[in-house]
């Protein structure tokens, strides 16, 4: 038996959460199973749990959309007991159990190798957050953006994605500045690597479709008005890297900054993204994101615990990262 955070929906339609222990043989089948470590509360896993948004596709469901682990048993070749392993996205966690359990059942090619040096603890200190700021940073560098260009925005600074996407940046060269709603955080984004903090309130109202130029590029994980600010007001042939949607899902932006500014908007999906980026986003984090600067920006927590935190979470009340140790 082992402990799992389990949803089910209601007669009323309302999802229920609860902790609970579950049989190895109650998993969904899958080519591998992993003995899992470590897992996350990402703000998906927070729209689950709390049935805010209707992230989960069918019930009963174990949510987790991320995890790290050891495999226990595997009938790919690819794969065998012993090996330490990671997983982002692939419906993990909205189609498929996911990683807030002691074990995970998954398909192979879903699977990423541990990289070397790196802890389980560490991987979901990353996590899916940080492994999307990383494919954020990938997509601004294939669209030409270099340090010299002139500062990078990042919203949602304080959030999973922002607050590394904010240290890996800085890391690179680049001028960072930090869009948050929580400016008693400043020292700690600063010392992140950010070099100017900004109210994120200047960005999140209606704006103009054309704005003064003030980004070479951005990273976005908030949408809505904010992204279309920051479209606004990017420099002639700046990028914008968009991965997220705290503030909606809505764009309510003009044409203006992509025909009359050359801007770029670039998509950035982790859930399907492809194995050989997966794989480059996972090397780069274990090379270019210091060990101390994951450890500062992480809270480890009990399954009860994530619980009573996602809406927290949800609420924009906590910094960084969550990460789960499933068998504390």
């Amino acid at each position: 038996m082992f402990p799992a955070l389990f949803l089910t929906r209601a007669d009323s339609g309302a999802t229920q959460a609860e902790l609970r222990s579950l049989a190895v043989d109650e998993l969904p089948e899958g080519e591998v199973l992993v003995r899992v470590s470590h897992s996350t509360l990402n703000y998906k896993d927070a729209l689950a749990i709390t049935g805010k948004s209707p992230v989960v596709r069918s019930f009963p469901m174990v949510p987790g959309i991320d995890f790290a682990g050891t495999v226990e048993r595997s009938s790919d070749p690819r794969f065998a007991p012993g090996d330490a392993v990671v997983l982002n996205g692939w419906g993990t966690g909205e189609t498929r159990w996911g990683g807030l359990a002691g074990y995970a059942s998954t398909r192979a090619d879903w699977l990423v190798p541990l990289p070397a040096g790196m802890t389980a603890q560490q991987a979901m200190s990353i996590g899916t957050a940080g492994y999307t700021a990383m494919l954020c940073v990938m997509a601004l560098e294939a669209n030409g953006v270099q340090p010299d260009m002139g500062p990078v925005l990042v919203t949602g600074a304080n959030g999973g994605v922002g607050s590394i996407a904010i240290a890996l940046l800085s890391r690179l060269g680049y001028a960072v500045t930090a869009s948050t709603g929580r400016p008693e955080e400043a020292d700690h984004l600063r010392a992140l690597g950010a070099s100017c903090i900004m109210d994120r309130a200047a960005l999140a109202g209606p704006g103009k479709p054309l704005q003064k130029e003030n980004w070479a590029a951005a990273i976005d994980a908030v949408g809505s008005h904010t992204l279309a600010n920051v479209l606004a007001s990017t420099r002639y042939g700046g990028v914008v890297a968009a991965c997220g949607l705290a503030q909606g899902m809505d764009l309510p932006a003009s044409v203006a900054p992509f025909i009359l500014r050359g801007v770029t908007l670039a998509g950035v999906d982790s859930v399907y993204a492809p194995q050989a980026r997966r794989h480059r986003a996972w090397q780069r984090l274990a090379a270019e994101l210091p060990a101390d600067v994951i450890a500062r920006n992480t809270r480890v927590v009990g399954l009860g615990e994530a619980l009573a935190l996602a809406p927290e979470l949800l609420a924009g009340r906590v910094r960084g990262r969550l990460v789960v140790d499933v068998n504390p």
